[in-house]
Order: structure tokens, then C-alpha cells, then sequence
């Protein structure tokens, strides 16, 4: 009798190293392994669908996704200029929906009855996994290995794994947790889990220690269409290449590193440690541009807007109804989003020093104080009276209160 099958988001870390082993031995099913290529650069992917098809599973497949990546969803948090809780532009969990569509594609395809994922019990991940699938495939039978077997500490997970033969990345002098792609790098687990600690240099790998770069300041142009960047200094490039240079750019000024407590979705909160060069650089030239061409309203409640839009994401309602109104709204606003924005890359630091636009809605006759200020006098009285006139019937009608 053949055995059913499952389809396993598969990274080639300790969790799903181990997972591969514990379907086949505990669930007896048949392990197909997806590994989808989000732009990360910790292993080899070659060697990581092997060692798959070394664990056991009878088939283990490399999607390349960063093109869709970057164009479907990279593009979106840009233009919500997204950063969970003000600082984490959303590494994990914007990679997250794009594995999950792949995941519920291969289980159609295979007749997989399950979808499995080597997510902890206590973390983001399950939640987006889950739903995400569910919001797609809601008849698709869910596994989540982490949760149901006895191995309750990342060391314990090791031994099992060495005395099961199989090659894991980390040790237990080197405990940490790691997961990256072309936006950035997620580091947690050892030393990092005590707040108080300094992240150690070795956690680092995109940025360079701000105190040892250049003590001269890097300057470049990012060139914006419709809120997609197209070019730096002048040469055109595609956008993932564009992030490429940036990452390198940024990180070797030391740009890009985040240190957070983070209120996770689950209810605890957590120390993160991220590395962001190239999306923190990109978002902050996105923004330095919208500043210049949107309206004042719109750009007030496009703020607002935004932090919606980054917590349906780190929630894990990708797919949600209120997500894709979200994106909706956000999206008119980026057809005047195009133009160049000059950066300054210092020693950690990323600022916005210039800017222009064909759309720009800054006139320097109007902002000017000099002699060729075009700006009505005249009408400031009038406009102050009437705009303040609310606070000031507020006002009398206070003055009337028995103050007793």
C-alpha cells in the first residue's frame, strides 16, 4: 500500500533537518522537500536539497523565487514603507506567504494529503504557515512536527539529529537561529536571548561594525518609478539587483542592524536581532520621495496605513480581505512616486540629503523667504481667524463654567 505524502517547507536548519527524519519514522508518510530560494546565502542549496534527499525524502525540489519575491511582494512592503512596530522591516515574515503558495502548488500537484513546516511551538512562523495555507487551502491537512515530539530544547533537537546521522548547522556552542533572504537576516536562540547582552560580533555577517567603516561619508543616487527603484547613480538596474548593491553599499558603512524587543504575535515578547542594509536604505529613500510628492492628507493617513498594513503581515494575514484593500489604497499613491533621492551613508547612519521629482509638490516661491517669495501675506490673518475660530468658541464657552 503506498503511503501518503506530505510537503515540507524545507530550510535545511536543525528544525527541518530533523523533521525530515521524525515524518518518515513517526508518521510514516513520504517527505517531498520544497526549498524555496528567497535570496539567502547562509548554504548551498544544492547541498541543502542532498542532504534532504539523504534524510529520506523521496524528492526535494529548489524553486527559485526570488524574482516573484522581489516583484510580488518585496514591492508591496515598499511601498508601505513597512516596519513592524517602527524598526523591523518584516525579513520572515514577508518570505513567508510566497513558501506557503509554492507549498499548497506542490500538494496539488503531488496529491499530498498533508503540508508539514519545522516551526517552533512558541514562534511567529506556525501562525504564518498555518493560516497562510488554510487561507489558500483550507481541506489541506496540517503538520507541525516541532510541536508534537519530546525534543523540547534546541540541544536535545542536536543529539537527536547526530545520533540519527544527520548534519545539522548548528552546535551547541554555537546555538544560534538563523534565517535570511534578499531583504535581510534574522538572528536568535543563544547568547541573544538575554536582553542585556550586546549581540556578539560574530552574530553579524551583511554589516560591518559601524566603528570600523570608512570615516569618509558614501553618497548615492536611488532613482524611483511609480515607487519601484530603477537605478543608482544613473545605471539602470533590476530591483533585486538593485537590493544586492544596496545590502553591500549600506552594510559596508555599517547601516542596517536592528536590536529590538519585539512584541510577538503569540504573546511574548522577544529580543531580535536583525541585519537590513539594503531594505532600510530603500525604505528610507521611499519615504524621503513621498515627502516631497504626496499630499499632505494623503500622506498623513498613508502613515497610519502603513502600520496596518505591516501588522497584517507580521500577523500572518497575507491573504487576508483587509490586506488586499490595503495594498489597493497604497498602491494609488505610488504613480507620482518617481524621481531620485540622493543618501548618506555614515558610519551606521542612512539619511535622505536630497531630493527631486518631476511630480514634486514643493514650490520654492511659496517656501522661499527670500526676494523671490510669491507667498499672500495679505491672506494670513483672515486664514488664522477662521482656522483657529473652534478653539476659540471652545474657549469662551469655558470661561463660562461656574468654577466652583
Amino acid at each position: 500500500m503506498a503511503r501518503e505524502k506530505v510537503v515540507l517547507a524545507y530550510s535545511g536548519g536543525l528544525d527541518t533537518s530533523v523533521c525530515i527524519k521524525w515524518l518518515i519514522e513517526e508518521k510514516h508518510l513520504d517527505v517531498i522537500a520544497l526549498v524555496g530560494d528567497v535570496g539567502q546565502k547562509r548554504q548551498n542549496l544544492d547541498f541543502i536539497r542532498q542532504k534532504a534527499l539523504d534524510s529520506g525524502a523521496i524528492e526535494s525540489l529548489i524553486i527559485d523565487m526570488r524574482e516573484e519575491f522581489a516583484r510580488d511582494y518585496l514591492t508591496k512592503a515598499l511601498f508601505a514603507n513597512a516596519l513592524y512596530e517602527g524598526k523591523y522591516p518584516l525579513v520572515s515574515a514577508l518570505s513567508r506567504p510566497i513558501i506557503v503558495k509554492h507549498l499548497v502548488r506542490l500538494a496539488a500537484e503531488h496529491k499530498a494529503a498533508y503540508i508539514a513546516h519545522g516551526c517552533t511551538g512558541k514562534g511567529n512562523d506556525q501562525v504564518r504557515f498555518e493560516v497562510g495555507v488554510r487561507s489558500l487551502d483550507p481541506d489541506i491537512k496540517l503538520i507541525a512536527p516541532v510541536r508534537e515530539w519530546d525534543l523540547t530544547t534546541r540541544d536535545s533537537e542536536i543529539e537527536w539529529a547526530q545520533a540519527h546521522g544527520i548534519p545539522v548547522p548548528v552546535t551547541k556552542g554555537s546555538p544560534y537561529s538563523i534565517d535570511d533572504n534578499i531583504w535581510g537576516r534574522t538572528m536568535e536562540c543563544g547568547i541573544l536571548e538575554d536582553p542585556w547582552v550586546e549581540p556578539p560580533a560574530d552574530v553579524f555577517e551583511l554589516t560591518i561594525d559601524p566603528a570600523k567603516t570608512p570615516d569618509v561619508a558614501t553618497y548615492l543616487t536611488v532613482s524611483f518609478k511609480a515607487g519601484v527603484p530603477v537605478a543608482i547613480d544613473n545605471q539602470q538596474m533590476e530591483f533585486l539587483d538593485i537590493l544586492t548593491e544596496l545590502n553591500a553599499v549600506a552594510g559596508a558603512n555599517g547601516c542596517g542592524r536592528i536590536d529590538m524587543i519585539e512584541n510577538r504575535l503569540v504573546g511574548v515578547k522577544s529580543r531580535e536581532v536583525y541585519e537590513c542594509p539594503g531594505a532600510l536604505a530603500l525604505i528610507c529613500a521611499h519615504q524621503g520621495l513621498e515627502e516631497l510628492v504626496l499630499e499632505r492628507d494623503l500622506l498623513r493617513y498613508k502613515r497610519t496605513v502603513e502600520q496596518d498594513w505591516a501588522n497584517c503581515v507580521y500577523d500572518a494575514y497575507w491573504f487576508s480581505p483587509l490586506k488586499q484593500a490595503l495594498d489597493a489604497f497604497i498602491a494609488s499613491t505610488q504613480p507620482v512616486v518617481s524621481g531620485d533621492v540622493r543618501l548618506k551613508l555614515f558610519k551606521g547612519h542612512c539619511s535622505v540629503v536630497g531630493r527631486r521629482s518631476d511630480y514634486s509638490l514643493y514650490d520654492f516661491k511659496l517656501a522661499t523667504y527670500g526676494e523671490q517669495d510669491g507667498f499672500d501675506r495679505d491672506a494670513a490673518a483672515g486664514f488664522i481667524e477662521i482656522y483657529g475660530l473652534y478653539t476659540e468658541a471652545w474657549a469662551r464657552q469655558q470661561s463660562r463654567l461656574d468654577p466652583s
